[in-house]
């Protein structure tokens, strides 16, 4: 079991960069591939990116892609995501989750049954 926890969320300006991080705790935190998703009232929660467990392979959704980056420190159990060139349309609740599943795809939700509680991006116009 691996417990998750999201910070570095706020409100930036269009074309501004956050970086958000997700701590991960447990005995197994490190081995887990981590997924970054993100939700809007309007839209059910999506993918955004992936990170396997040695950090050496990385996917992107094609709305973030040569935007967002997603690294992961091992020793400190922490996967980053950095976001650059932010636009209104990345408003949204970002969260990190855990990937247990390995039958079905790296961005099926399905996938993932460990979450953070999610932070807040806000990205003004």
């Amino acid at each position: 079991q691996v417990h998750l926890e999201e910070s570095g969320g706020g409100l930036v300006q269009s074309g501004g960069s956050l970086r958000l991080s997700c701590a991960a705790s447990g005995p197994t935190s490190s081995r887990y591939p981590i997924g970054w998703f993100r939700h809007t009232p309007e839209n059910d929660r999506e993918f955004v990116g992936y990170i396997n467990w040695s950090g050496g392979v990385t996917y992107y959704a094609d709305s973030v892609k040569g935007r967002f980056t997603i690294s992961r420190d091992i020793a400190e159990d922490t996967i980053y995501l950095q976001m650059t060139n932010l636009k209104p349309e990345d408003t949204a609740v970002y969260y990190c989750a855990a990937r247990t599943g390995t039958g079905g795809s790296y961005y099926s939700l399905n996938e993932y049954p460990y979450w953070g509680q999610g932070t807040q991006v806000t990205v003004s116009s």
